[in-house]
């Protein structure tokens, strides 16, 4: 059976032919992940994630823009870039709560909540899908794809709101509006 029937199948609830598509690809997958993360373990938990979202997502498989197997591994290499996006992100978070030294400290403790504080004034002013958006993804840790998933639209969507909502922040603040 080729790749593109076990899809279908797939699509159709049956879980022997992700059962399937799992034994061809897994190994393929793996090491796809292993490339991108550098990490045996999360490498395993975006190779999941991506089996779990073909379960979700097969119905949207079109075999008529490419092969099976290049919207699986499409699939593995999107959730691996997003663990490492992630992983960066939680490195920084961390990073920042480490405390300053030297005597500034202070002042720069002081400039850093005036900077937030103007980021957070500029965010109230923008649309509430465009905050949202940029909400979920910089205080919420999310990518595109997830955001596009949690918010039930299509990811173009998120982009455009991303997009114009970074716009018109980067606006407000060099306006000096905040």
């Amino acid at each position: 059976m080729s790749d593109e029937e076990l899809l279908a199948r797939v699509a159709r609830g049956d879980e022997g032919a992700l059962a399937e598509l799992y034994d061809r690809f897994a190994r393929v997958a793996y090491g796809l992940a292993v490339r991108v993360l550098r990490d045996p373990a999360l490498a395993e938990d975006a190779v999941q994630d991506a089996f779990l979202a073909v379960w979700r997502t097969s119905v949207s498989f079109d075999p008529r823009r490419g092969s099976g197997s290049t919207w699986l591994l499409t699939l593995v290499h999107r959730r691996a870039v997003d663990l490492v996006r992630r992983e960066e992100r939680r490195r920084t978070d961390t990073l920042d709560e480490l405390p300053v030294a030297g005597g500034d400290a202070t002042d720069e403790t002081a400039a850093i909540r005036e900077q937030r504080r103007k980021v957070q004034t500029a965010l109230v002013q923008l649309a509430p899908e465009q905050r949202e958006a940029l909400e979920l993804a910089y205080y919420g840790g999310l990518s595109q794809s997830e955001l596009a998933e949690r918010l039930g639209i299509p990811l173009g969507t998120v982009k455009s709101r991303m997009f114009a909502g970074l716009g018109r922040l980067r606006d407000l603040l060099a306006e000096g509006a905040v």
